[in-house]
């Protein structure tokens, strides 16, 4: 017998004891021994609610086996088959028993919820003899068969990977020849018959070289041993831990791969024993809006498959209790809605079966809700005095505001509403139509938006629900699996739309009651927030920091502002133009910790500046100068102005002149057409001059070449029109009574001598300015941090600076040799399949990459202690960057202007991580 424990039981004994065994001192230790759904599997037994038996194989085990070559660990099964047994005499049945047969469901359940993404397989223990033991005990032959056929049919696609589409087809074609709508028309004879053709199914489309455990003579026959059965299982649920759609919803969470998932085998209760039994899917507050209200579906005479899958339209929550032979499980259900809010102190998703008017509960876990649900679920609970600010600050996920931060259908715009659905997830879209997940993915790669147009989604469909702007289905709930995954991902959904007739065949979608058809291509807009679906495209807005948003950021601010907490991170924003600077200000950033003048060169200036860098005389340079400094001091103006009062930091000119200058490729073509048709020669000269001039500039690589500081010091002249304008905007500000606060950084630095020499220059520049307008100018100066040896010598370089901004692009180019231009579609992709990189080291900072920060950190402020270090990387808008930025001690980080609120909240919750609370939030 193996050491280490591989397997947890929960539940009563046969005399109604709870045996349950804990994996951990709390349910967020025990999720990652038992998963997210077997540790609250034991807790709802722990406190005393209706949980069927079972036991939990451990995510350990998960990762062994499949270390292993999906081999199980020594001891393991003994374990199991231990833990097997305990369940048969808790229960007082055996699985595959001829009289009264034992039932399990065998699913997955990660540490974090990973809806739909893995497998699972229900009714397990029927075969030819027990399916007669079951019906016996039921006295209902068509509970039997259905469940036997139901067996079969997920068994031969979760373990065996014959497609289901297969057995759906099956069932079509009995219902189309014996004229019925739906699968509970059909009879106990009808489906008895289909079990028949099942395994004919079976044995016709499962591979026997790669299933051999399955063969007889030759060839494969559904398995009859409940054992074998088991086995088969377990397995399969291991291994659909590392199936496509379960790989790519992990990358989409940043769940890391090393988790593994648990295997719950637990007693079947049934749903579909006639109409006093009902399953259901609900939320103790709406996961959409986060409204105090019972929020789910439900159907009568059906298994929980039935409601997720969305294969028939299901009942609001709320007409639970209507029911009168429903109605004391669902007062029971209430109850228990107010029992789990208590003692989770969160809002929380549940599933249920009622068996023959007993309820049972099959799953609870915290629910995932829109930003919207988050915001006011968290500010509710906070004043409902279930929980602290601190704590509400923390339930809300940083990401999940971008739900909010970005376009909704414009209120005032005319509208041809086709068709409303269920509003599954909120949020407006625009985009062709497409009705296929692959084609999805092809219209995202040619930048077509598009709105996935589908009958239901199934979770193999997630990599076009990733690509597509927006999800649409004619059938399924608000807890089918398209509202769940949308709402998880933010994306708008609308769900349930009956006008909808989709043939996905044609690539076409006829509305009833209209003529409209909707064709690949066309056109649509979705509302989540209504269910509306729109003809055309329809005008987006940008929403405003308001209402329990801009409360959820005020409780972030006060507490990441306070001193008394711990240490304060400021937050600002990379703006270019005055109108992403007033964007920032809108959206609460504390200055502008980036300004890029190279992009105010664009446009109609590029012109300009090509004139500078081509010129051949002082005068020609001298002209093209004056036209710089006075668009440049008239960007400035509008900047400050717009930031008044807070820091705008502006970056000198970054990027080598050769990028201003027309692509000599292009040049090339325009002298070959020249000569071509023979144009004059004293134009075909000029031509080739120009070209000669530009190729003399182009660098093979820009990033080791003539750029940042060193552009400033061979062509000074460019410095101190910059400088010049800087301060000359700030100095006629200051004379009209505003208070401007520019700082100006010096790009790419990698010796002190150089940002020696350039700072004598820019305070000479400021002082003349200054003495100018006859006033006093206090510009700080300083420099970014992006290459190594900065970072190395920056108990030298500090000597001269008064701020540090790291930026960790050119940084993380500069440390791994990459060229972020190229290797994030050539190689990074292959580099995280292959787990060489855990994160993309542009959008998350790489361990390495800090160390080279954490360097520069400790020896610019020992140069300098009264220094200011900040970053306006990518990676100053990361959640994960902002947690390491925080404990590294960094003064703030800048992004851009939508991830301002993203990164206030995020940079709240890390102070209060770092004080020891704990993000108790699912992922």
């Amino acid at each position: 017998m193996s050491e280490t424990k591989h397997v947890y039981r929960f539940g009563k004994d046969a005399s109604g004891n709870d045996v349950t065994e804990v994996a951990g001192n709390t349910v967020d230790e025990a999720k990652y021994v038992v998963g997210g759904k077997g540790a609250n599997l034991a807790e709802m037994a722990k406190i005393g609610l209706p949980v069927p038996p079972g036991f939990s194989i451990t995510c350990q085990t998960c990762v062994a086996y499949s270390s292993a070559g999906n081999v199980w660990p020594e001891g393991v099964l003994d374990e199991i088959d231990e833990a097997r047994k305990d369940l048969e005499e808790r229960m007082g049945k055996k699985l595959g028993d001829a009289e009264d047969p034992l039932l399990v469901s065998v699913r997955s359940g990660a540490p974090f919820s990973m809806p739909g993404m893995m497998d699972t397989v229900l009714n397990l223990g029927l075969n030819d003899v027990s399916v007669h033991g079951l019906i016996a005990q039921t006295e209902n032959p068509r509970f039997g068969w259905d469940s036997y056929r139901r067996f079969i049919q997920m068994f031969s696609n979760v373990v065996m990977g014959v497609d289901s589409d297969l057995f759906e087809n099956a069932i079509t074609s009995l219902k189309l020849k014996k004229g019925v709508k739906n699968d509970t028309d059909l009879t106990a004879e009808d489906l008895e018959k289909l079990v028949a053709e099942f395994k004919d199914i079976f044995a016709k489309n499962v591979d026997v070289k790669e299933h051999p455990e399955v063969v007889v003579d030759g060839r494969a026959v559904f398995p009859s041993d409940p054992y074998l059965q088991l086995r088969l299982a377990e397995q399969a649920v291991f291994g659909s831990w590392m199936n496509e759609r379960a790989i790519l919803y992990r990358k989409q969470n940043k769940i890391p791969d090393d988790l593994g998932t648990a295997v719950n085998v637990q007693v079947m209760v049934f749903g579909n024993k006639g109409d006093t039994s009902a399953t259901g899917v609900a939320f103790t507050r709406n996961p959409a809006d986060g409204t105090n209200e019972r929020y789910g579906d439900f159907l009568v005479n059906a298994q929980g498959e039935d409601v997720v899958a969305g294969i028939r339209n299901t009942e609001p929550i709320a007409d639970l209790r209507k029911i009168p032979a429903l109605e004391e499980a669902g007062n029971e259900l209430y109850h228990i809605f107010e029992v789990l809010e208590d003692h989770y102190r969160d809002m929380m998703d549940i599933e249920f079966t009622i068996e023959q008017g007993k309820l049972w509960m099959l799953q609870t876990r915290v629910g995932k809700r829109t930003a919207l649900s988050a915001l006011k679920v968290a500010i509710d609970m906070e004043r409902e005095g279930r929980i602290s600010k601190e704590e509400a600050v923390q339930r809300v996920n940083p990401e999940q505001l971008d739900q909010l931060l970005h376009p909704q259908l414009d209120p005032n715009a005319d509208l041809e509403v086709l068709a409303t659905g269920l509003n599954a997830s909120p949020g407006a879209a625009v985009g062709e139509v497409v009705f296929s997940s692959d084609d999805a993915v092809k219209f995202a790669e040619d930048n077509r938006p598009c709105i996935l147009v589908r009958w239901e989604t199934n979770p193999d469909d997630l990599k076009g629900m990733v690509a597509a702007e927006g999800i649409l289905t004619s059938h399924g709930g608000k807890t089918s699996h398209a509202a769940v995954i949308a709402r998880g991902m933010g994306a708008p959904c609308v769900c349930g739309v009956e006008a909808l007739k989709i043939d996905a065949t044609k690539k076409e979608a006829r509305v009833s009651g209209t003529d409209v058809v909707l064709h690949e291509g066309d056109v649509i807009s979705i509302d989540g927030t209504t269910g509306r679906v729109i003809l055309g495209s329809v005008a987006l807005v940008r929403p405003e920091l308001t209402g329990d948003l801009e409360t959820i950021l005020e409780w972030a601010d006060e507490i990441r502002l306070d001193p008394s907490r711990g240490a304060v991170m400021g937050v600002r924003a990379n703006a270019d133009n005055p109108a992403d600077a007033q964007l920032s200000r809108d959206f609460g950033a504390e200055g502008i910790g980036l300004c890029r003048t190279e992009h105010m060169f664009l446009g109609e200036r590029k012109q300009i500046i090509q004139s500078f860098i081509l010129a051949e005389s002082d005068g020609i340079k001298e002209r093209a100068l004056g036209k710089l400094l006075d668009a440049q001091k008239g960007d400035f103006l509008s900047m400050f102005e717009a930031m008044d009062g807070k820091t705008v930091i502006v970056r000198l000119l970054d990027p080598p002149l050769h990028e201003f200058l027309d692509n000599p490729r292009d040049l090339a073509v325009e002298l070959a057409h020249l000569e071509d048709k023979g144009a004059a020669k004293s134009e075909i000269a000029e031509k080739r001059d120009l070209l000669r001039r530009i190729d003399s500039m182009t660098e093979a690589n820009p990033m080791l070449g003539l750029r940042g500081c060193r552009l400033g010091i061979v062509y000074p002249e460019l410095t101190d029109m910059q400088v010049r304008a800087i301060a000359s905007a700030a100095a006629e500000l200051k004379s009209r009574g505003l208070d401007p606060k520019p700082e100006i950084m010096v790009p790419l630095v990698s010796t002190a001598n150089e940002l020696a020499m350039l700072r004598e220059q820019i305070l000479k520049g400021v002082q003349e300015v200054a003495d100018k307008y006859g006033m006093e100018l206090n510009i700080p100066v300083g420099t970014m941090i992006e290459l190594p040896r900065a970072a190395l010598e920056a108990d030298e370089i500090g000597q001269y600076a008064d701020f540090f901004s790291f930026g960790t692009n050119d940084l993380t180019q500069t440390t791994f040799g990459f060229s972020r231009d190229d290797v994030e579609s050539a190689f990074i992709p292959m580099y995280l399949r292959k787990k060489i990189l855990a994160t993309n080291p542009f959008e998350t900072l790489d361990d390495g990459v800090n160390k080279l920060i954490k360097i520069a950190l400790q020896g610019g402020r020992t140069a300098n202690p009264k220094i200011v270090c900040g970053v306006c990387g990518e990676t100053g808008g990361d959640p994960d960057s902002i947690h390491t930025y925080y404990d590294d001690g960094v003064d703030y980080v800048s992004c851009s202007p939508y991830r301002v609120p993203i990164a206030r909240l995020t940079a709240a919750q890390a102070k209060i991580a770092a004080n020891g609370g704990a993000i108790s939030r699912d992922k």
